[in-house]
């Protein structure tokens, strides 16, 4: 556990927010108590909630920088697969922020800078989606954004389980690029 006790007279919500990361990737968004999170920021116990109200309050504002962070994650991909590839890795590479991102029982759905960082993420990935040939077929972005989604989504879900076939090696990158080539015969 990383020691955030050098925080004196700085941003104490970035403080904060990082000790948030540090303690949902060791016990998970569920078990993150406010009380906990000053221990580890080094700060009073009533300063999380005189920042982000309650936990909901927290993990809302985790979830929103979660979805940002995705966002410029997919804008940064070439094409859909790369972006699929992308999806993947934020999942692997920033564990905390994606298993909070994907529990809206967790946290304030309806909270406007939360509302608008996933619409940046959808807006990303279905400016993947626009790019893929139709082959005369009708186009429909919002099923194809959802198809593609939830293909890379699901692939995510399993590698992080360790649900995954032997087979698909140790690179979670290359692993995920190999499946979702599939999609492209």
């Amino acid at each position: 556990m990383t020691d955030i006790r050098a925080y004196h007279h700085g941003d104490l919500r970035r403080a904060l927010l990082a000790a948030a990361l540090e303690a949902v990737g060791e016990v998970g968004p569920a078990a993150l108590s406010l009380r906990d999170l000053a221990r580890r920021a080094g700060v009073s116990h009533a300063a999380p909630a005189h920042h982000f109200g309650d936990k909901a309050g927290l993990l809302t504002a985790l979830a929103a920088q979660g979805f940002d962070l995705l966002a410029q994650t997919l804008t940064e991909a070439d094409d859909l697969l790369e972006a699929g590839v992308a999806y993947v890795d934020f999942a692997v590479t920033h564990r905390a922020y994606f298993e909070v991102m994907f529990r809206p029982e967790l946290y304030r759905a309806d909270d406007a800078e939360l509302m608008a960082a996933r619409g940046r993420a959808g807006t990303a990935l279905r400016s993947g989606v626009a790019t893929l040939p139709s082959g005369g077929a009708p186009v429909d972005t919002d099923r194809d954004s959802l198809a593609a989604w939830s293909i890379a989504h699901g692939f995510a879900t399993l590698w992080l389980a360790g649900a995954l076939p032997d087979r698909v090696g140790d690179n979670p990158r290359e692993a995920a690029r190999a499946v979702l080539r599939r999609l492209q015969t």
